[in-house]
């Protein structure tokens, strides 16, 4: 699963200088050595979540085809926790879709969601509780919400789209994550 190293090409020290020169010459080596550092990390977020070894590897090398395009798309301040989230996310959504339904626990739903029920056995009643809260979201945090962690987009890029301030976005995120851990509570207690 290791990507080859061109021999010509010297190692930039630090993750910054690798995403500009991905960005700069388009060339995917640049990337492939970013991702590399990482890797193992990425392989055991997505064994712990997936539970099974093969699929791990295959969403491995998924989420590096992801990377290719969303890299480009984002305003990545922090690599390493940009990719987490990606990971997580990308896991989430295949477990969602029920390519893999796990019988472990696990560390959290989402981060909206991450001390409700972290067991599996609640999981998929919390991933539906998770959409109909959404929806009784006011329209501003809702809108915030998704933009943030379903699309993965940064405040700066959320605050452009919707015309909110930058301060109003972190609010909305912020107050829409109290609303659907309070809702999804309200749910449990069901």
């Amino acid at each position: 699963m290791r990507f080859l190293k061109s021999a010509d090409k010297p190692e930039p020290a630090d993750d910054d200088q690798l995403l500009i020169q991905y960005r700069q010459t388009g060339d995917l080596q640049w990337l492939a050595r970013l991702y590399e550092r990482y890797m193992h990390l990425v392989y055991g977020l997505c064994l712990k979540y997936l539970k099974d070894e093969e699929l791990a590897k295959d969403a491995v090398m998924q989420i590096f085809e992801e990377l290719v395009v969303k890299v480009a798309r984002h305003d990545i301040k922090q690599f390493k926790s940009w990719l987490y989230v990606l990971c997580r996310n990308f896991c989430l959504m295949q477990i969602r879709s029920g390519k893999k339904m796990i019988a472990e626990p696990i560390d959290g739903l989402m981060e909206i969601a991450e001390d409700v029920h972290p067991y599996s056995e609640y999981m998929e009643d919390n991933m539906v509780a998770l959409e109909r809260c959404k929806e009784k979201l006011p329209k501003p945090q809702k809108t915030c919400v998704n933009l943030f962690y379903t699309d993965e987009q940064c405040y700066k890029d959320i605050a452009e789209q919707t015309g909110y301030s930058l301060n109003e976005v972190k609010s909305h995120i912020q107050n829409g994550k109290r609303n659907l851990k309070i809702c999804i509570e309200k749910h449990r207690e069901r």
